[in-house]
Protein backbone atom coordinates (compact mmCIF):
# COMPACT_ATOMS: atom_id res chain seq x y z
CA UNK A 1 0.00 0.00 0.00
CA UNK A 2 1.31 3.47 -0.92
CA UNK A 3 1.26 6.48 1.47
CA UNK A 4 2.09 10.14 1.56
CA UNK A 5 3.78 10.96 4.85
CA UNK A 6 2.26 14.17 6.52
CA UNK A 7 4.50 16.70 8.47
CA UNK A 8 2.88 18.07 11.76
CA UNK A 9 5.04 21.46 13.18
CA UNK A 10 3.41 22.56 16.48
CA UNK A 11 4.51 25.66 18.38
CA UNK A 12 4.23 24.04 21.47
CA UNK A 13 1.76 21.19 22.71
CA UNK A 14 -1.18 21.77 23.61
CA UNK A 15 -2.60 22.48 27.44
CA UNK A 16 -5.26 23.03 29.70
CA UNK A 17 -4.59 24.66 32.48
CA UNK A 18 -6.31 27.41 34.95
CA UNK A 19 -9.89 27.67 32.92
CA UNK A 20 -7.90 27.95 29.91
CA UNK A 21 -7.87 25.25 26.74
CA UNK A 22 -4.84 26.28 24.12
CA UNK A 23 -5.05 24.01 20.77
CA UNK A 24 -1.96 24.36 19.07
CA UNK A 25 -2.01 24.05 15.41
CA UNK A 26 0.04 22.91 12.23
CA UNK A 27 -0.06 24.35 9.20
CA UNK A 28 -3.21 25.27 7.29
CA UNK A 29 -5.03 27.59 5.12
CA UNK A 30 -6.99 30.44 5.73
CA UNK A 31 -8.88 32.73 4.17
CA UNK A 32 -6.05 35.26 4.95
CA UNK A 33 -3.55 32.65 2.92
CA UNK A 34 -1.26 29.66 4.06
CA UNK A 35 -0.49 30.09 7.53
CA UNK A 36 2.45 27.64 9.50
CA UNK A 37 0.48 27.97 12.55
CA UNK A 38 -3.26 29.86 12.03
CA UNK A 39 -5.27 31.21 14.63
CA UNK A 40 -8.64 30.84 14.03
CA UNK A 41 -10.62 31.36 17.62
CA UNK A 42 -10.30 32.87 21.10
CA UNK A 43 -12.65 33.21 23.66
CA UNK A 44 -15.31 31.42 25.95
CA UNK A 45 -16.89 27.64 25.47
CA UNK A 46 -20.04 27.93 26.83
CA UNK A 47 -21.12 24.75 27.49
CA UNK A 48 -17.22 23.63 28.70
CA UNK A 49 -18.07 19.50 29.76
CA UNK A 50 -19.23 18.24 26.43
CA UNK A 51 -17.17 20.09 24.20
CA UNK A 52 -14.40 18.11 26.13
CA UNK A 53 -15.96 14.94 25.90
CA UNK A 54 -16.92 15.17 22.27
CA UNK A 55 -13.26 16.35 21.81
CA UNK A 56 -12.00 13.72 23.43
CA UNK A 57 -14.62 11.21 21.31
CA UNK A 58 -13.19 12.66 17.84
CA UNK A 59 -9.48 12.45 19.58
CA UNK A 60 -10.39 8.44 19.99
CA UNK A 61 -11.59 7.49 16.33
CA UNK A 62 -8.23 8.61 15.01
CA UNK A 63 -6.42 6.66 17.44
CA UNK A 64 -8.36 3.37 17.23
CA UNK A 65 -8.31 0.61 14.47
CA UNK A 66 -11.77 -1.21 14.59
CA UNK A 67 -10.82 -3.71 12.40
CA UNK A 68 -8.20 -5.65 13.15
CA UNK A 69 -6.67 -3.44 15.96
CA UNK A 70 -3.15 -3.23 16.54
CA UNK A 71 -0.92 -0.48 17.33
CA UNK A 72 0.05 2.42 15.31
CA UNK A 73 0.23 5.51 14.15
CA UNK A 74 -2.33 8.16 15.20
CA UNK A 75 -3.32 11.41 12.64
CA UNK A 76 -4.51 14.98 14.57
CA UNK A 77 -7.94 15.70 14.53
CA UNK A 78 -8.12 17.96 11.34
CA UNK A 79 -10.35 21.46 12.71
CA UNK A 80 -12.17 23.72 10.37
CA UNK A 81 -13.25 27.55 11.63
CA UNK A 82 -16.26 28.50 9.37
CA UNK A 83 -16.82 31.97 11.38
CA UNK A 84 -20.15 30.18 13.47
CA UNK A 85 -18.45 26.99 14.59
CA UNK A 86 -15.86 25.19 14.93
CA UNK A 87 -15.86 21.90 12.98
CA UNK A 88 -13.54 18.97 14.72
CA UNK A 89 -13.28 16.08 12.80
CA UNK A 90 -11.01 12.81 12.69
CA UNK A 91 -10.98 9.02 10.66
CA UNK A 92 -10.33 6.13 12.05
CA UNK A 93 -6.91 4.24 11.25
CA UNK A 94 -9.02 1.56 9.69
CA UNK A 95 -10.54 3.53 7.36
CA UNK A 96 -14.03 2.42 8.25
CA UNK A 97 -15.07 5.26 11.12
CA UNK A 98 -15.50 9.02 10.47
CA UNK A 99 -15.93 11.77 13.78
CA UNK A 100 -17.13 15.07 13.48
CA UNK A 101 -17.86 17.88 16.22
CA UNK A 102 -19.82 20.39 15.21
CA UNK A 103 -19.55 23.02 18.18
CA UNK A 104 -21.44 26.24 18.11
CA UNK A 105 -21.41 27.15 21.77
CA UNK A 106 -18.92 29.87 21.21
CA UNK A 107 -18.35 33.29 23.00
CA UNK A 108 -15.73 34.78 21.55
CA UNK A 109 -13.77 36.30 18.88
CA UNK A 110 -13.12 35.04 15.51
CA UNK A 111 -9.88 36.08 14.36
CA UNK A 112 -9.86 33.50 10.45
CA UNK A 113 -11.53 31.29 8.90
CA UNK A 114 -10.10 27.99 7.81
CA UNK A 115 -8.45 24.58 8.36
CA UNK A 116 -5.70 22.94 10.21
CA UNK A 117 -4.39 20.18 12.18
CA UNK A 118 -4.75 20.36 16.08
CA UNK A 119 -2.35 18.44 18.27
CA UNK A 120 -4.59 15.90 20.81
CA UNK A 121 -1.48 14.50 23.24
CA UNK A 122 -1.67 12.61 26.27
CA UNK A 123 -1.54 15.15 28.98
CA UNK A 124 -3.98 17.26 27.03
CA UNK A 125 -6.25 13.89 27.03
CA UNK A 126 -6.10 13.82 30.88
CA UNK A 127 -6.86 16.90 31.66
CA UNK A 128 -9.84 17.10 29.37
CA UNK A 129 -11.55 13.91 31.37
CA UNK A 130 -11.14 15.93 33.95
CA UNK A 131 -13.21 19.21 33.09
CA UNK A 132 -16.62 19.09 34.70
CA UNK A 133 -19.37 21.71 35.78
CA UNK A 134 -20.84 24.19 34.15
CA UNK A 135 -18.23 26.65 34.25
CA UNK A 136 -17.43 28.19 30.78
CA UNK A 137 -13.26 27.60 29.40
CA UNK A 138 -11.43 29.88 27.86
CA UNK A 139 -10.16 28.42 24.38
CA UNK A 140 -7.49 29.64 21.90
CA UNK A 141 -7.77 27.72 18.44
CA UNK A 142 -3.85 28.71 17.56
CA UNK A 143 -0.70 30.29 19.32
CA UNK A 144 -1.65 33.12 21.31
CA UNK A 145 0.13 35.88 22.73
CA UNK A 146 1.67 33.52 25.78
CA UNK A 147 2.99 30.94 22.88
CA UNK A 148 4.93 33.44 21.19
CA UNK A 149 7.31 33.29 24.88
CA UNK A 150 7.26 29.70 24.52
CA UNK A 151 11.21 28.71 24.21
CA UNK A 152 12.38 26.93 21.05
CA UNK A 153 12.16 23.74 22.16
CA UNK A 154 8.96 23.54 22.51
CA UNK A 155 8.29 22.94 19.13
CA UNK A 156 6.44 19.69 18.83
CA UNK A 157 6.99 18.09 15.23
CA UNK A 158 5.79 14.71 13.88
CA UNK A 159 5.41 12.69 11.12
CA UNK A 160 2.52 10.61 10.10
CA UNK A 161 2.03 8.20 7.17
CA UNK A 162 -1.19 8.31 5.76
CA UNK A 163 -1.96 5.82 3.58
CA UNK A 164 -4.44 5.87 0.11
CA UNK A 165 -6.70 3.74 1.73
CA UNK A 166 -7.18 6.54 4.51
CA UNK A 167 -6.86 9.17 2.09
CA UNK A 168 -9.72 8.08 -0.14
CA UNK A 169 -11.46 6.91 2.92
CA UNK A 170 -11.52 10.70 4.16
CA UNK A 171 -13.14 11.99 1.22
CA UNK A 172 -15.49 9.12 -0.16
CA UNK A 173 -17.70 9.16 3.31
CA UNK A 174 -19.02 12.52 2.39
CA UNK A 175 -20.05 11.68 -0.78
CA UNK A 176 -22.19 8.65 0.84
CA UNK A 177 -22.73 10.79 3.64
CA UNK A 178 -24.84 13.31 1.04
CA UNK A 179 -27.20 10.16 -0.30
CA UNK A 180 -28.36 9.58 3.18
CA UNK A 181 -32.04 10.64 4.50
CA UNK A 182 -33.10 11.18 8.25
CA UNK A 183 -34.38 7.77 8.91
CA UNK A 184 -35.25 7.98 12.77
CA UNK A 185 -34.84 10.56 15.78
CA UNK A 186 -35.12 9.61 19.30
CA UNK A 187 -35.07 11.59 22.50
CA UNK A 188 -34.50 12.21 26.36
CA UNK A 189 -34.48 8.64 28.25
CA UNK A 190 -34.86 6.39 24.97
CA UNK A 191 -31.05 7.96 23.59
CA UNK A 192 -29.94 6.34 26.20
CA UNK A 193 -31.30 3.18 26.59
CA UNK A 194 -30.81 3.33 22.65
CA UNK A 195 -27.57 2.74 22.77
CA UNK A 196 -26.86 1.07 25.79
CA UNK A 197 -28.64 -2.06 24.55
CA UNK A 198 -26.42 -2.12 21.49
CA UNK A 199 -24.03 -5.07 21.37
CA UNK A 200 -20.28 -3.94 22.26
CA UNK A 201 -18.70 -6.49 19.50
CA UNK A 202 -16.80 -4.14 17.35
CA UNK A 203 -18.13 -7.17 14.78
CA UNK A 204 -21.75 -7.35 15.71
CA UNK A 205 -24.22 -6.43 13.32
CA UNK A 206 -27.76 -5.19 13.83
CA UNK A 207 -30.21 -3.29 12.05
CA UNK A 208 -32.29 -0.54 13.92
CA UNK A 209 -36.20 -0.82 13.21
CA UNK A 210 -38.30 2.55 13.97
CA UNK A 211 -40.85 1.40 16.40
CA UNK A 212 -43.43 4.29 16.89
CA UNK A 213 -41.29 6.86 18.05
CA UNK A 214 -38.57 4.49 19.46
CA UNK A 215 -36.07 2.38 17.96
CA UNK A 216 -35.48 -1.51 18.48
CA UNK A 217 -32.69 -3.75 17.29
CA UNK A 218 -33.25 -6.53 14.80
CA UNK A 219 -30.55 -9.58 13.90
CA UNK A 220 -31.98 -9.39 10.24
CA UNK A 221 -33.23 -6.63 7.79
CA UNK A 222 -36.77 -5.23 8.04
CA UNK A 223 -38.64 -2.12 6.15
CA UNK A 224 -37.35 1.29 7.10
CA UNK A 225 -34.20 -0.36 8.95
CA UNK A 226 -30.83 1.30 9.60
CA UNK A 227 -27.94 -1.09 9.03
CA UNK A 228 -25.47 -0.74 11.91
CA UNK A 229 -22.72 -2.80 10.57
CA UNK A 230 -20.32 -3.40 13.97
CA UNK A 231 -22.16 -1.96 16.34
CA UNK A 232 -18.92 -1.75 18.31
CA UNK A 233 -17.53 1.07 16.12
CA UNK A 234 -19.97 3.68 17.79
CA UNK A 235 -19.13 3.37 21.34
CA UNK A 236 -17.97 6.73 21.44
CA UNK A 237 -20.90 7.60 21.36
CA UNK A 238 -21.72 6.22 25.28
CA UNK A 239 -18.97 8.64 27.12
CA UNK A 240 -21.56 11.48 25.33
CA UNK A 241 -25.14 9.98 26.31
CA UNK A 242 -24.95 12.05 29.72
CA UNK A 243 -25.21 15.46 27.97
CA UNK A 244 -27.68 13.77 25.00
CA UNK A 245 -30.71 15.46 24.49
CA UNK A 246 -31.27 14.12 20.61
CA UNK A 247 -30.08 10.95 18.44
CA UNK A 248 -31.09 11.24 14.69
CA UNK A 249 -30.37 8.10 12.63
CA UNK A 250 -29.41 8.48 8.86
CA UNK A 251 -29.37 5.96 6.20
CA UNK A 252 -29.18 5.77 2.40
CA UNK A 253 -32.14 6.74 1.04
CA UNK A 254 -33.25 3.58 -0.72
CA UNK A 255 -34.04 1.86 2.54
CA UNK A 256 -32.96 -1.39 3.87
CA UNK A 257 -31.98 -4.84 1.87
CA UNK A 258 -30.38 -7.42 3.18
CA UNK A 259 -26.92 -6.27 2.49
CA UNK A 260 -25.05 -4.15 5.31
CA UNK A 261 -25.06 -0.78 4.58
CA UNK A 262 -23.24 2.02 5.85
CA UNK A 263 -24.92 4.76 8.41
CA UNK A 264 -24.99 7.64 10.47
CA UNK A 265 -25.46 8.22 13.96
CA UNK A 266 -25.47 11.96 15.36
CA UNK A 267 -25.67 12.96 19.07
CA UNK A 268 -27.51 16.26 20.07
CA UNK A 269 -25.51 17.92 23.01
CA UNK A 270 -25.72 21.26 23.99
CA UNK A 271 -24.32 23.55 21.59
CA UNK A 272 -22.83 21.39 19.21
CA UNK A 273 -23.89 17.73 17.43
CA UNK A 274 -21.25 14.85 17.07
CA UNK A 275 -21.56 12.68 14.52
CA UNK A 276 -20.43 9.00 13.71
CA UNK A 277 -20.45 7.49 10.18
CA UNK A 278 -19.72 3.63 10.01
CA UNK A 279 -18.56 1.69 6.80
CA UNK A 280 -21.13 -0.90 5.65
CA UNK A 281 -18.50 -3.65 7.14
CA UNK A 282 -16.38 -3.19 9.72
CA UNK A 283 -13.52 -4.96 7.31
CA UNK A 284 -14.67 -2.79 4.56
CA UNK A 285 -13.21 0.89 4.42
CA UNK A 286 -14.77 3.81 2.96
CA UNK A 287 -11.95 3.58 0.22
CA UNK A 288 -13.51 1.15 -1.58
CA UNK A 289 -16.98 2.55 -2.12
CA UNK A 290 -16.41 3.53 -5.49
CA UNK A 291 -19.25 6.62 -4.76
CA UNK A 292 -17.17 9.50 -6.27
CA UNK A 293 -16.34 7.61 -9.57
CA UNK A 294 -19.47 8.54 -11.30
CA UNK A 295 -18.85 11.70 -11.37
CA UNK A 296 -14.98 12.32 -11.19
CA UNK A 297 -15.31 10.41 -15.02
CA UNK A 298 -16.22 13.69 -16.92
CA UNK A 299 -14.24 16.35 -18.44
CA UNK A 300 -16.07 18.69 -16.93
CA UNK A 301 -15.28 17.78 -13.78
CA UNK A 302 -11.62 19.01 -13.29
CA UNK A 303 -12.29 22.25 -14.58
CA UNK A 304 -15.71 23.16 -12.80
CA UNK A 305 -13.97 22.06 -9.65
CA UNK A 306 -11.24 25.19 -9.91
CA UNK A 307 -14.18 27.36 -10.87
CA UNK A 308 -16.33 26.36 -7.97
CA UNK A 309 -13.57 26.22 -5.67
CA UNK A 310 -12.39 29.59 -6.33
CA UNK A 311 -15.90 30.52 -5.01
CA UNK A 312 -15.36 28.92 -1.60
CA UNK A 313 -14.81 31.17 1.46
CA UNK A 314 -14.81 28.28 4.40
CA UNK A 315 -18.30 29.73 4.51
CA UNK A 316 -20.78 27.82 7.13
CA UNK A 317 -22.79 25.98 4.47
CA UNK A 318 -22.42 25.31 0.69
CA UNK A 319 -25.21 26.55 -1.16
CA UNK A 320 -25.28 24.95 -5.03
CA UNK A 321 -27.99 27.04 -6.37
CA UNK A 322 -25.67 30.08 -5.50
CA UNK A 323 -22.71 28.48 -6.80
CA UNK A 324 -24.73 28.02 -9.62
CA UNK A 325 -25.50 31.70 -10.16
CA UNK A 326 -21.92 32.69 -9.44
CA UNK A 327 -20.14 30.04 -11.88
CA UNK A 328 -22.57 30.01 -14.08
CA UNK A 329 -22.59 26.58 -13.97
CA UNK A 330 -25.80 24.02 -14.17
CA UNK A 331 -26.82 22.67 -10.59
CA UNK A 332 -26.02 19.18 -11.83
CA UNK A 333 -22.22 20.43 -12.88
CA UNK A 334 -21.81 22.09 -9.35
CA UNK A 335 -22.36 18.64 -7.59
CA UNK A 336 -20.20 16.54 -9.65
CA UNK A 337 -17.41 20.00 -9.21
CA UNK A 338 -18.20 19.71 -5.31
CA UNK A 339 -17.28 15.81 -5.24
CA UNK A 340 -13.92 16.21 -7.20
CA UNK A 341 -13.14 19.03 -4.49
CA UNK A 342 -14.11 16.07 -2.26
CA UNK A 343 -11.83 13.85 -3.42
CA UNK A 344 -9.28 16.49 -2.84
CA UNK A 345 -10.41 17.01 0.98
CA UNK A 346 -12.04 20.71 0.50
CA UNK A 347 -15.13 19.82 1.23
CA UNK A 348 -17.00 18.12 3.67
CA UNK A 349 -20.82 16.96 4.13
CA UNK A 350 -23.07 18.21 7.15
CA UNK A 351 -26.13 16.03 7.08
CA UNK A 352 -28.15 17.85 10.02
CA UNK A 353 -27.57 20.92 7.57
CA UNK A 354 -28.48 18.17 4.45
CA UNK A 355 -25.40 20.78 2.90
CA UNK A 356 -21.73 21.16 1.90
CA UNK A 357 -18.88 23.16 4.02
CA UNK A 358 -15.38 24.30 2.69
CA UNK A 359 -12.69 23.02 4.34
CA UNK A 360 -9.26 22.10 2.98
CA UNK A 361 -7.80 18.32 4.60
CA UNK A 362 -4.00 18.45 4.93
CA UNK A 363 -2.76 16.22 1.35
CA UNK A 364 -1.83 17.29 -1.70
CA UNK A 365 -4.79 17.28 -4.26
CA UNK A 366 -2.62 16.13 -6.93
CA UNK A 367 -2.40 12.94 -5.48
CA UNK A 368 -6.38 13.16 -6.50
CA UNK A 369 -6.01 10.57 -10.00
CA UNK A 370 -3.91 8.08 -8.15
CA UNK A 371 -6.28 7.48 -5.23
CA UNK A 372 -9.05 6.45 -7.89
CA UNK A 373 -6.85 3.36 -9.19
CA UNK A 374 -10.13 2.20 -11.30
CA UNK A 375 -10.88 5.73 -12.85
CA UNK A 376 -7.09 5.96 -13.86
CA UNK A 377 -7.22 2.10 -15.28
CA UNK A 378 -10.33 3.32 -17.12
CA UNK A 379 -9.06 6.13 -18.58
CA UNK A 380 -6.07 3.85 -19.41
CA UNK A 381 -8.44 1.74 -21.21
CA UNK A 382 -9.65 4.49 -23.82
CA UNK A 383 -5.97 5.70 -24.32
CA UNK A 384 -5.07 2.94 -25.76
CA UNK A 385 -8.38 1.99 -28.03
CA UNK A 386 -9.63 -1.27 -25.90
CA UNK A 387 -13.21 0.60 -26.29
CA UNK A 388 -15.59 -0.35 -28.91
CA UNK A 389 -18.72 1.70 -29.19
CA UNK A 390 -22.09 -0.18 -30.64
CA UNK A 391 -23.48 3.18 -31.40
CA UNK A 392 -22.60 6.45 -31.81
CA UNK A 393 -20.51 8.63 -29.44
CA UNK A 394 -23.02 10.25 -27.29
CA UNK A 395 -25.65 7.82 -27.82
CA UNK A 396 -23.94 4.70 -27.57
CA UNK A 397 -26.28 1.95 -25.40
CA UNK A 398 -23.82 -0.58 -25.04
CA UNK A 399 -20.04 -1.42 -25.62
CA UNK A 400 -17.04 -3.86 -25.63
CA UNK A 401 -14.16 -3.43 -23.31
CA UNK A 402 -11.10 -5.28 -24.41
CA UNK A 403 -8.76 -6.84 -21.68
CA UNK A 404 -5.91 -9.22 -21.31
CA UNK A 405 -9.08 -10.85 -19.41
CA UNK A 406 -10.85 -10.99 -22.29
CA UNK A 407 -13.79 -8.83 -23.91
CA UNK A 408 -16.04 -7.74 -21.38
CA UNK A 409 -19.58 -6.25 -22.44
CA UNK A 410 -20.96 -3.04 -20.66
CA UNK A 411 -24.32 -1.83 -20.25
CA UNK A 412 -23.63 1.70 -20.33
CA UNK A 413 -26.68 3.74 -18.83
CA UNK A 414 -27.24 0.37 -16.09
CA UNK A 415 -23.58 0.10 -15.58
CA UNK A 416 -23.73 -3.87 -15.51
CA UNK A 417 -20.96 -5.60 -16.93
CA UNK A 418 -19.73 -9.00 -17.65
CA UNK A 419 -16.68 -8.91 -15.35
CA UNK A 420 -16.00 -10.33 -12.04
CA UNK A 421 -16.61 -7.56 -10.63
CA UNK A 422 -20.30 -6.48 -11.36
CA UNK A 423 -20.79 -10.43 -10.42
CA UNK A 424 -19.59 -9.81 -7.22
CA UNK A 425 -20.53 -6.47 -5.88
CA UNK A 426 -23.50 -5.75 -8.68
CA UNK A 427 -22.49 -2.03 -8.54
CA UNK A 428 -22.80 -1.45 -4.52
CA UNK A 429 -19.28 -0.25 -4.66
CA UNK A 430 -19.44 1.86 -7.57
CA UNK A 431 -18.70 1.65 -11.30
CA UNK A 432 -15.91 -0.88 -12.48
CA UNK A 433 -13.22 -0.32 -14.91
CA UNK A 434 -14.63 -1.20 -17.82
CA UNK A 435 -18.19 0.87 -17.35
CA UNK A 436 -15.68 4.07 -16.36
CA UNK A 437 -13.92 3.48 -19.91
CA UNK A 438 -17.03 3.19 -21.79
CA UNK A 439 -18.84 5.94 -20.12
CA UNK A 440 -15.48 7.93 -21.05
CA UNK A 441 -15.61 7.21 -24.27
CA UNK A 442 -19.25 8.40 -25.10
CA UNK A 443 -19.12 11.21 -24.04
CA UNK A 444 -19.38 14.55 -26.46
CA UNK A 445 -16.78 17.53 -26.77
CA UNK A 446 -16.94 19.81 -23.77
CA UNK A 447 -17.15 23.57 -23.93
CA UNK A 448 -14.55 25.29 -22.08
CA UNK A 449 -15.22 26.10 -18.42
CA UNK A 450 -17.18 29.46 -18.54
CA UNK A 451 -16.57 32.60 -17.10
CA UNK A 452 -16.62 33.06 -13.27
CA UNK A 453 -18.57 35.98 -11.00
CA UNK A 454 -17.16 36.54 -7.90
Amino acid sequence: MTQAVQAYSYAGPSTLADGRLGLSTSGGTALSGARPHPRFFSGLLTQAAPAAAGLLAVADVALTRYHQPRPGWTRDPVVTCDGERLRFESFSACGGVYARLDVAALDGDVLDRGTTNVDVNPPLREALVRVGGKDPLHLGVGPDELAVTTLDGAVVEKKVPLPERWLRGFAEVQVIASGFDLRAELRGPQVVRFVRSLPRKASATVWAVPAGRDLRLSATPAPGAVCLSGAGRVATLAPLLRFATALRVYGPATGSGPEPTASAWELELPGMRYTVAVSPQPWRGFSGEGAVLADLATDEAAGDADVVGMLLTFEPAVEIGLLADRSGLSTTRVRAALTQLGTAGRVGYDLHEASHFHRELPYDRDQVAALNPRLTAARALVERGAVRLDGPPGAAATAEVTTSGGVRRVRIESGECTCPWWFDHRGSRGPCKHVLAARIATRAPVSAAPEVTV
